[in-house]
């Protein structure tokens, strides 16, 4: 059942990049030099991700300036990187947990604050679809597991096998180890998020993940988790993590990164300030996680900022698509 039909027949019968200063240190950030790129007339449609997904972003960009819907060039957009067996963080061909199985984390969210989430799915490539059918087609805002899986198969979409070799050789050669160590901005590379800004300047996000790599059987990641892997205001603006998701979820990151922005913050500004929030925490080994934050404001100013290395984003405006590398907060830490 439609989710407006159920909500109504529920009424009838009893009567919801532009990367900033040189991340030098976060004692330090406040008085640095701010090196944000603003856009006060931003030129639209505009798309940022995570991570450097150029045929992603280049996907959701063409989708929104041939006047396609947002939802549709952030599902696809997204769907590119689920469907590269390449990319071993996403979708098909990502790392198995433990005990080798792929299992599937997505959300999406909309201009209007509706939202829809898939978690631990297995044998579904694109858990963004499901996420979106979630949000469009029932009263749910979330579904997991084998609930998530067969609802896939209900709407048409097939089961599959998630493990490509490739991952399965590296997770056979990680069982020699016995040991459950995340390595930094390899198994903690783990989410595509996705922002994008249509001609209207009505914003929605997308994120879609494996999770983390070698994770416990049934561990769930801050990416399927409104408020924590992304959150969308269309008043203010917009934000995407990536990295150790019980770290973002601990803060409320994404959400935290919006309100920040509602005060008055850049996208910058608010990136780093959230970021500061983990670090300053009382005994935090950040220095062996990695975390990052993307986001957008309603003029479509952007910002970007991580603890570690190797962080960087995708931008896609005015028919060009651009890797912004972020620069080593770890340099003077």
């Amino acid at each position: 059942m439609k989710r407006r039909n159920f909500l109504k027949n529920a009424t009838l019968t009893t009567a919801g990049l532009a990367v900033g200063s040189t991340l030098a240190s976060c004692a330090e950030s406040d008085s640095k030099e701010k090196k944000v790129i603003t856009t006060p007339q931003a030129s639209l449609p505009l798309v940022i991700a995570t991570w450097n997904v150029p045929n992603a972003t280049a996907k959701a960009w063409e989708i929104l300036n041939n006047g396609g819907s947002v939802l549709d060039a952030l599902e696809q957009g997204c769907m590119v990187e689920e469907a590269d067996i390449k990319n071993q963080s996403v979708g098909k061909g990502g790392r198995p947990d433990r005990d080798g199985n792929v299992t599937l984390d997505a959300c999406i969210m909309n201009k209007d604050g509706n939202c829809g989430s898939v978690v631990y799915m297995k044998n579904i490539t694109h858990a963004i679809t499901v996420a979106r059918k979630v949000m469009e087609d029932t009263p749910h805002v979330m579904l997991a597991g084998k609930g998530a899986e067969d609802y896939a198969v209900s709407i048409g979409m097939k089961r599959e096998n998630l493990l490509t070799e490739a991952s399965k050789k590296e997770w056979k050669e990680w069982l020699v180890e016995k040991e459950y160590k995340p390595i930094i901005n390899i198994e903690n590379h783990d989410t595509i998020g996705m922002l994008a800004i249509d001609k209207n300047g009505d914003i929605s996000g997308a994120c879609t993940t494996s999770g983390l790599a070698y994770k416990m059987g049934g561990r769930v990641g801050d990416s399927p988790i409104i408020g924590s892997g992304l959150f969308v205001d269309n008043q203010i603006g917009a934000a995407v993590a990536t990295g150790m998701g019980e770290e973002v979820v601990k803060t409320v990151g994404s959400f935290l990164v919006v309100e920040l922005m509602r005060k008055g913050k850049s996208p910058q500004e608010a990136c780093e300030e959230a970021i500061k929030r983990i670090v300053n925490k009382p005994n935090s080994d950040y220095k062996n996680f990695q975390v990052g934050y993307i986001a957008v404001n309603k003029q479509g100013e952007t910002g970007a900022y991580s603890i570690h290395e190797w962080f960087s984003m995708t931008k896609f405006q005015d028919g060009k698509n651009e890797n912004i590398q972020s620069d080593f907060f770890n340099k003077t830490v």
